[in-house]
């Protein structure tokens, strides 16, 4: 039987890969047979990341590059097309969370919040979807949040810029898709509950009092684990979801219908 989830072949570009979700989704990307380039502003993280890719026989780049700004962008795609000629598939991952409302957020927070979620995928899609049209063929996929449809009234954990920058990912996901479909070329989006990261080791995961309420409020009784993401992102990047477009999956054990 055909392996549908077979990446032999195929170039991945991941942002934000330098640890927690985009680390380990690069290296899934590179066991299921493809080639990877690792972008991210920390290039000593990224360094480590290729060298345990490259110890399973797939190639890898390490690129520094701030998906914030333009002509970081241009020069680390640039880098990418010229070490590897095409781009396959693109996981827009990088992202920050900023805790506040917005009575209490400054315009720089807030700004900073959609210059990481949302302005980076404009700007790595500019350079990389010319190439998937010309090629008839690529795989888009954003990752979001499932707190861009959930919220939360507990005051310790608002976020109103990531719940509204999350929110403008899917409103771009289903624009690119209508736009892109003819070209070959799928846009998805993948929304992740609660996972240990760097991101949220160091604020969600160190109150007992939050962990307690979402795992009673959660059908599942727990936070996801690490690499439990890895299996929704590898279907939206790879010709197992070849007539799947501008979707919204959520990965959250069941919290979001409960």
């Amino acid at each position: 039987m055909e392996n549908l989830f077979d990446l032999t072949g195929k170039v991945a570009v991941v942002t934000g890969a330098s640890s927690g979700l985009g680390a380990d989704a690069a290296l899934a990307y590179a066991k299921a047979g493809a080639d990877v380039a690792l972008l991210a502003r920390r290039y000593d993280k990224l360094e480590e990341l290729k060298a345990i890719i490259e110890s399973t026989g797939r190639k890898a780049l390490a690129v520094a590059c701030d998906v914030t700004k333009e002509e970081s962008v241009k020069e680390a795609m640039e880098t990418v097309f010229n070490t590897f000629g095409q781009v396959d598939i693109l996981l827009n991952n990088a992202g920050i969370a900023v805790r506040g409302g917005v009575d209490s957020m400054t315009e720089e927070e807030w700004d900073n919040a959609f210059d990481t979620n949302v302005k980076s995928i404009f700007l790595t899609s500019k350079y990389v979807i010319p190439k998937m049209k010309e090629k008839g063929y690529g795989k888009v996929v954003n990752i979001a949040s499932v707190n861009a449809v959930v919220a939360d009234k507990n005051d310790m954990f608002i976020r109103h810029s990531y719940n509204s920058s999350k929110s403008a990912v899917l409103g771009m996901t289903k624009g690119m898709a209508a736009s892109y479909a003819r070209y070959g070329i799928t846009v998805n989006a993948v929304g992740p509950a609660l996972f240990e990261s760097e991101m949220t080791a160091g604020t969600l995961f160190k109150s007992e009092q939050f962990l307690n309420a979402y795992n009673a409020a959660n059908p599942a009784g727990r936070p996801g684990r690490k690499g439990e993401l890895n299996g929704t992102i590898l279907y939206l990047s790879s010709d197992a979801s070849s007539y799947v477009q501008g979707q919204f999956i959520i990965v959250d054990g069941g919290g979001s219908i409960v």
